[in-house]
């Protein structure tokens, strides 16, 4: 599901009183906002979120915006083999591909980042 994003998107941690979980949101798309339990779930559930927005905007014959950013969505890296490994083992044990597991971490790492910087 995670290959059908093609806008880019935040991601935060919802607090207690806000019920928990994590928030989705598209800035390319003006109210269009999911959330989840997990990050993963968010990104499933803002992927909905973000085709039924965009099918809304066909429908009242809305224009599309165009994505801010024109990234590819790619990119390479090497990594040690163990790392691999395990990286292989968790995305199985989680039934999801390894692209979708380290897309995860890596929203996940950012988001937490990015809350130290705001603290």
């Amino acid at each position: 599901m995670m290959s059908s994003i093609k806008y880019p998107f935040d991601m935060r941690p919802l607090t207690s009183d806000e019920g928990g979980g994590w928030l989705i949101s598209f800035p390319d798309l003006p109210g269009c906002i999911s959330d989840g339990e997990t990050p993963e779930e968010a990104i499933e559930n803002g992927a909905e979120a973000m085709e039924s927005w965009l099918e809304k905007c066909e429908h009242i014959g809305r224009p599309i915006p165009l994505a801010g950013e024109t990234s590819s969505g790619k990119f390479m890296t090497r990594i040690p083999k163990t790392l691999h490994t395990r990286l292989v083992l968790r995305a199985k044990q989680e039934g999801v591909s390894m692209n979708s597991l380290v897309s995860v971490f890596i929203a996940e790492s950012l988001t937490r980042r990015d809350l130290q910087i705001d603290n």
